[in-house]
Formats: structure tokens, sequence, C-alpha cells
């Protein structure tokens, strides 16, 4: 029997799920406060003050981030991530109520397969349209991805380390103040060759449908 040795590359992939959850966020700002002083100024009429906290309310589409490990079916984890626990794994997040990611990774024989869904709540839809901007500024070689959420972005890219190919696909989209972020990748340590493009990405856009179906429909944990 051969004795299977993870690449260098993936065997770090499998521990640090937490920088790849941090990469999207760290563009982006935190929640909105209302200083102490501001609430202390001149007094408002009984009229005025309702109609502006209903109107700020509006603006903000979703207010809380939904539960990452829901959001995708078992069957589609299963189709996805042979092998994995449909569960997945929540990554530790500083702020759950802005911020979630849910991780799914399995070794099924040779074939190795990761999947992250992460979730963002932003101030405004400005600045999530911003962030999205500034996100897939990085990812460059990618197209959009029409019909799902405002604004749409996938990007594949093939990496090799000791003969060992690795695929990466990753969807970001944009849905109003909220946006989602979706990493699969996968290899054959058998033949050390990567699943197909068009497989790699056509799963991260499945996957990503589903995420913002999910986050639309007001899932919670």
């Amino acid at each position: 029997m051969r004795t299977l040795s993870l690449p260098l590359a993936l065997t770090a992939r499998i521990s640090p799920v937490v920088v790849l959850a941090a990469a999207g966020w760290s563009l982006t700002s935190g929640p909105a406060t209302t200083p102490a002083t501001q609430k202390e100024s001149a007094p408002q009429s009984a009229a005025e003050s309702p109609s502006g906290s209903s109107t700020a309310a509006a603006a903000k589409k979703y207010t809380a981030a939904p539960a990452p490990c829901g959001s995708i079916s078992a069957a589609t984890v299963k189709s996805l991530v042979p092998g994995a626990k449909t569960a997945g794994k929540e990554i530790p997040s500083t702020d759950t109520s802005l911020r979630r990611t849910c991780s799914w990774n399995a070794l099924k024989g040779y074939d190795y397969r990761w999947l992250d869904v992460s979730f963002e709540i932003t101030e405004s839809d400005d600045a999530a349209a911003k962030s999205y901007k500034e996100n897939i500024a990085e990812k460059s070689g990618g197209g959009t991805v029409p019909g799902v959420g405002d604004a749409g972005y996938s990007v594949v890219n093939l990496t090799t380390e000791d003969k060992q190919q690795t695929r990466e696909g990753v969807v970001m989209i944009q849905a109003s103040n909220a946006l989602v972020t979706v990493t699969y990748n996968g290899s054959d340590f058998e033949s050390k060759k990567a699943p197909s493009t068009d497989e790699i990405n056509k799963g991260a856009i499945k996957a990503a449908k589903e995420a913002v179906a999910a986050l639309q429909s007001g899932q919670k944990a």
C-alpha cells in the first residue's frame, strides 16, 4: 500500500483556515456606532426621531450574517467535497453577527477537496460595493457571474508545488450590504494533476448561489 504524503502547500492549507477568511475581511470596516455626544445633541420632536431610525434601518437590508454551515445543502457538500462531514466546521470570528465562515475538507482516496463559504455584513450597499470592487481588482483573469446578487465575479487559478497541481476557484458576490465569498479547490495526489477549470468553477458558483439564497431567505443560526 502506498503511503500518502501531503505536499507542504496543502498541509499548510488544512490548518490556517482563519487566514483565508481574514483575507476578504481586511478591506472592510466594522459596524457603525453612534457617539454618545451625538445622542445628547439638540432635542428632536417626537415625529423626527422615529422616522429617522426607520429610514436608517431600511437602508441596511442585512443586519446579521446567516449560519454559514447551514447555507450549503448536504447534497451539494457531498457532491463537491466527497467524504466530508456535511455539518462543516465554523471558523471562529471576532464578531459573528457581521462575519461568519464555514469550511469543509476531505481526502477520499487520493482526491482532496476544500470548500469555504464566508459572509460579511457591511454598513451599507455602498460600503459593500466598494469592498467588492477592491477585492476583484486583486484577482485578475476572471469573469462575471450573472444572475446572483447585485454583482458577481469568478476566477480560477492553477498552482504547482513539488510537481503537485492544485486548482482553486474563488467566487465573490455582492448582495446589497452583504458580501459572500466562496473558495473551492482540489488536487489528485495519485496523478498529481488538478481537477479541470470547469469542474472547480462550476462547483464554486453552485455553492455561491446556495449561499446567497440562504442569505436572502434570512437564515439564522
